[in-house]
């Protein structure tokens, strides 16, 4: 396998530019995820790395060498693409052994890969049908065996599974993951599905206009995130933002409650305006007698029950603010609780920039 760099990477289309000075690297063997809302430029990124596109300023590295003067096919990477990109009148065992047929591979030899690729992936028994007989999970595991069979240096996978229905999203997405763990391929995946991030990437890159905003473990981007973006993008539900300012080493939240400062924020003047973030697991229900003070109090709006949590959105002051509680907890539309609120673990933000205030 390979390392991969991104050194100042810049893309411009006429006037327009689309990515702007993205710096990454990822060592040999890594699982990188490009995500981001639709236009954010994750997919150009991608197929700038695969030679597919030019870029206007900057470098990518591959084992230390600059291959942006390198056409694709000498650049050793292999992509997966959202539509798969199968030839209709090939079978399966056509689709995945075209590249190495292509390549002068002889016929044994090329046999030999295509099934060892087919067991890999748990399509033997397809290998002489054709895409059209094939649900669109098997047509996924066929344009991945295409790539895995020319053993590339880099793979790169484009929102792969966009197209499949949401339990077939979910078994492929461990067979990948399954897949890199065996093999400990370098591997980068383009998706705007944040859990597709969360559940797979050994580092991530959340990107918005072009610009890379956080990269990281996914850890650190879920715990940590460096503005206000990532953290309503990373997290399903997302984190809540509550406005307010700093009073007395405390937050004084628009609608009159007050919570404490992080032990995370620095020092901040008094009076600063700032938003409050809390991750929706954050909250505690409290028996209807808790007593008032350190708790936030709350009109409990709307209930659905998931199975496992309950997703509960509360009115806090002027604000909606979303909560997981576990299966089980009473709660009732329209009633007013009070609610212990997971404080250490919170992130202030700057209300003006919306980046993180960290100590």
């Amino acid at each position: 396998m390979a390392t991969l760099e991104i050194r100042n990477v810049t893309k411009s289309f006429g006037a327009v530019e689309v990515l702007r000075e993205v710096n990454l690297a990822i060592g040999d063997g890594e699982f990188l995820v490009l995500v981001g809302p639709s236009g954010c430029g994750k997919s150009t990124l991608l197929n700038i790395v695969a030679g597919l596109l030019d870029l206007t300023r900057g470098s990518i590295l591959i084992d230390g060498a600059p291959v942006e003067h390198l056409e694709p096919k000498e650049r050793d990477i292999a992509m997966v693409f959202q539509s798969y990109a199968l030839y209709p009148s090939m079978t399966v065992a056509g689709n995945i052994g075209f590249a190495l047929k292509m390549r002068g591979v002889p016929a044994a030899e090329r046999d030999r890969k295509v099934q060892e690729v087919a067991e890999l992936l748990q399509i033997a028994h397809l290998l002489d049908r054709k895409p059209q007989a094939l649900s669109g999970g098997q047509r996924q595991r066929v344009a991945m065996g295409r790539a895995l069979v020319r053993n590339p240096k880099i793979f790169l996978f484009d929102e792969p599974l966009s197209n499949l229905d949401a339990k077939l999203r979910v078994d492929m997405r461990h067979e990948i993951k399954k897949l890199h763990q065996r093999l400990r391929t370098t591997i980068v995946y383009v998706t705007h599905d944040q859990v597709e991030a969360m559940t797979m990437a050994s580092r991530i890159a959340v990107m918005k206009d072009g610009v890379v905003q956080q990269f990281g473990t996914p850890e650190e981007i879920y715990e940590r995130p460096a503005n206000t973006f990532v953290a309503t993008f990373m997290g399903s539900p997302a984190m809540n933002l509550l406005d307010g300012a700093v009073a007395g080493g405390a937050i004084a939240l628009d609608g009159g409650a007050r919570l404490p400062l992080p032990t995370s924020a620095p020092a901040l003047a008094e009076g600063r305006k700032v938003r409050l973030g809390l991750r929706p697991e954050w909250f505690t229900p409290l028996p209807p007698d808790a007593p008032a003070e350190g708790a936030l109090e709350a009109e409990v709006e709307v209930i659905e029950p998931t199975g496992p949590d309950i997703y509960a959105a509360l009115r806090v002051g002027g604000a909606e603010v979303m909560t997981r509680l576990p299966a089980g907890t009473s709660l009732t539309p329209g009633e007013v609780r009070r609610f212990r609120v997971d404080t250490a673990k919170a992130i202030v933000f700057d209300a003006a920039s919306g980046a993180a205030l960290v100590g």
